[in-house]
């Protein structure tokens, strides 16, 4: 048997990762669980699988609950909520919000246009 040959690129244009996703979730209705999906910084909505718990919890914190899925299962969950894109492994999240009466009670932040510096920008937003 001969090799078929190919046109195009040989390699892939996607890459997936091997075996099981750490995937956060919260607590739902009823003792069920949610998946927990998050935002891109253009506002797209997406859900998050991450390649070990040490990359979950430098993310999103030890309190985050996981569950290990694969990815087809992952994508077969987030589908039918309308969302399509899937992030592995992202390295930044937004701060979590804090309760309206702690923010009372922190000191004013510093004006923006007066710092030089830009802020650091969030590869993703709970949402």
């Amino acid at each position: 048997m001969t090799e078929p040959q190919y046109d195009e690129d040989p390699e892939p244009s996607e890459r997936f990762p091997a075996g099981l996703l750490y995937v956060p979730f919260r607590p739902g209705p009823c003792g069920h669980t949610t998946l927990r999906l998050f935002r891109t910084p253009l506002g797209r909505r997406t859900a998050v699988g991450f390649t070990s718990r040490r990359r979950l919890v430098t993310t999103l914190g030890t309190e985050q609950a996981w569950i290990r899925l694969a990815m087809p299962a992952l994508r077969a969950l987030a589908e039918p909520l309308g969302v399509t894109t899937l992030t592995v492994d992202p390295q930044f999240t937004a701060p979590a919000a804090a309760p309206e009466r702690a923010r009372a009670a922190a000191p004013a932040a510093p004006d923006r246009a007066a710092s030089a510096a830009p802020a650091p920008a969030s590869a993703l937003r709970v949402g």
